[in-house]
């Protein structure tokens, strides 16, 4: 079932185009990943699938309606933007508390305690949020942003200045929402490391325009090129065996970290390559195929086109 669904959205700004026919659906419990550079237009489309910003063509549903419109939809939806939404001047229990007035949560009590402690805020629930550091802030920000237990989730860089501990734990939270209470999660994020492990699919969006939406491992098995990674016995044979490498018409690309030297191939056939190594009297300790990451994708996309 399609929860989020953009069709041919296009805005523009002051005769300024920034986003450009975008089409992309999110499956209920999906985790779903926004990516881009600055400025690419993410912030706007979300903004436009929650209703808050009109497209100049094109629609945007949420459960099969415009959020635009719809007051009782828009419940059913929790956000977390750049701007998180708390208040300085009370503590982390009344921040809570407020927004599970607003959306008339049944036993706010249990609910606001159970958030607490999920996010590691119990010892800090009467303290005032003015004295929180930037990660606490967006864990609670986070608990704020769930506390009606909502079908869809939007989140903006949900980890942003959180330790590796406190990422882990958001990590697992978006996981569970998603698998066990199949709770859709869009999220918008340049953590390539914590997009890979969470989503199901992504989106790249490079100055307004769609220029990638597939599943993470599609993604990553379709690059451009065959990666391979050899490793040679000692450093001296390293750096002689990158010149070699180099200069091989089968390769696109090569850098060398220590005795390790990460290739990418034309075509799948290594053999010449080792071939060619081997009659240089450079023996190879190993030859494996690369893992090509989220990241290296992401990083071909977004240069597709500069200049």
């Amino acid at each position: 079932m399609k929860v989020i669904e953009l069709h041919e959205v296009s805005k523009v700004f002051e005769g300024r185009s920034v986003l450009n026919r975008i089409t992309f659906s999110v499956e209920e419990g999906e985790v779903f990943g926004l990516l881009g550079p600055n400025g690419a237009g993410k912030t706007t489309t979300m903004r436009i699938i929650l209703g808050l910003l009109r497209p100049t063509s094109g629609e945007a549903w949420v459960k099969g309606t415009d959020l635009g419109t719809d007051d009782e939809a828009r419940r059913s939806v929790g956000v977390l933007m750049e701007n998180d939404g708390l208040y300085d001047r009370i503590s982390a229990h009344q921040n809570l508390d407020y927004y599970a007035r607003l959306y008339g949560v049944r036993d706010r009590e249990a609910r606001i305690a159970q958030l607490l402690e999920q996010f590691g805020l119990s010892d800090r629930r009467d303290d005032k949020v003015f004295t929180f550091s930037k990660g606490m802030r967006r864990k609670l920000g986070i608990a704020r942003a769930i506390v009606h237990d909502p079908d869809v989730l939007l989140l903006d860089e949900p980890t942003s200045g959180l330790d590796p501990e406190a990422q882990k734990m958001v990590r697992e939270v978006l996981l569970d929402l998603s698998q066990h209470e199949h709770i859709t999660v869009l999220l918008s994020s340049h953590n390539m490391d914590e997009v890979q492990r969470v989503c199901n699919r992504v989106a790249v969006i490079k100055s307004g325009w769609l220029r990638a939406c597939d599943s993470v491992e599609n993604l990553r098995s379709a690059g451009r090129g065959y990666g391979v990674v050899i490793e040679v016995a000692t450093l001296e044979q390293a750096i002689k065996a990158e010149g070699l490498v180099r200069s091989h018409p089968s390769v696109i690309t090569a850098s060398r970290s220590g005795k390790l030297i990460s290739i990418v191939l034309s075509d799948e056939c290594v053999s010449p390559l080792v071939t060619h190594l081997a009659l240089a009297g450079i023996p190879l300790e190993e030859v494996r195929r690369a893992a090509r990451s989220l990241e290296d994708v992401y990083i071909d996309l977004v240069k597709e086109g500069s200049a």
